[in-house]
């Protein structure tokens, strides 16, 4: 079964897929443990976020988490206003993440397309809160794996929890693939089977819940020395477990090399076009007229890799 989850800007639409390359969700317009970012955001200066916004789609982001949870601060103003200033420099789908409903509300009164709300929870007052709102705008949503109880350290638990946002959100007339569930990822540091549990969570949401899925991928190397290596390596295993998306950060050479040569090995990137438009080396200086002679030499060059 193809189960395809399609989110759009007014001129572009993104189809987050089992049968599709990875989306990498761009994590970077976040103003927690950034002061300055979060200083420009309460003084209305974006100057930051459109920085950020244009390298993250720069370094290959196919959808961009806009977040603007400043303490006090206007909160709703400010994520309506980011969104409406991204929408007009970039034409990537964007995900809208808050945890208050008046923000959310504000972010999709604006949105021009499908965007993706993250996100909401397995908690009743989440789930008549978040889910009336994510089918009035007909936008999709990101289902985290936890509820009243926390997150659990059983993984089972945690596909509970998924397969009742699920139903819930079926319930209130979303479809499944709308619902995009993040099975939580813990640092590994500290919980050595958290990659494990996640494989695992990941691979039953697929074939028995029939949903796409992702994480803030980040989570899994906190705190741990070569962050970004043990990041990229993990998105790269949890895909070929199934994991069809993450939150995470395109700046990190590491995480996207991990992104691009899991599309390849996973049969998402026919003849490697992208991973050779990503790692071919630039021609030396002078040879920029030589397209005869390297295109003689190309066939031969590729044979041998």
């Amino acid at each position: 079964m193809t189960v395809r989850t399609t989110l759009s800007s007014p001129t572009k639409e993104v189809v987050i897929g089992f049968d599709q390359p990875f989306c990498v969700i761009g994590e970077k317009i976040n103003p927690t443990g950034r002061k300055k970012l979060a200083a420009e955001m309460k003084e209305g200066n974006y100057d930051t976020v459109q920085a950020d916004a244009l390298a993250q789609v720069a370094a290959g982001a196919t959808v961009l988490d806009v977040n603007a949870g400043v303490p006090l601060a206007d909160e709703p103003k400010i994520l309506a206003e980011c969104i409406q200033l991204i929408q007009s420099i970039t034409d990537v789908p964007l995900s809208i993440d808050s945890s208050i409903i008046d923000a959310l509300e504000a972010g999709l009164s604006v949105y021009q397309g499908k965007p993706l709300v993250n996100s909401v929870t397995g908690e009743d007052e989440s789930l008549e809160r978040v889910l009336p709102l994510v089918k009035k705008h007909g936008a999709a949503v990101v289902a985290i794996s936890n509820d009243e109880t926390g997150i659990s350290t059983d993984p089972d638990v945690r596909y509970a929890v998924a397969k009742k946002i699920v139903e819930r959100a079926e319930d209130h007339g979303i479809p499944r693939s709308d619902v995009i569930v993040d099975p939580l990822v813990m640092p590994v540091g500290a919980m050595n089977d958290a990659g494990t549990q996640v494989f695992r969570l990941v691979r039953r949401l697929r074939e028995e819940l029939k949903v796409n899925t992702t994480c803030g991928a980040s989570n899994v190397g906190f705190g741990i020395p070569n962050r970004h290596t043990m990041t990229g390596t993990f998105i790269a295993m949890a895909s070929a477990c199934g994991m069809t998306s993450a939150i995470m950060s395109p700046l990190h050479k590491e995480q996207m090399d991990a992104v691009r040569a899991a599309n390849v090995l996973n049969g998402f990137d026919p003849d490697c076009m992208a991973w050779l438009s990503a790692n071919r080396p630039a021609a030396p200086e002078g040879e920029e007229g030589g397209e005869g002679r390297r295109g003689r030499r190309s066939g031969r060059r590729r044979a041998r890799g």
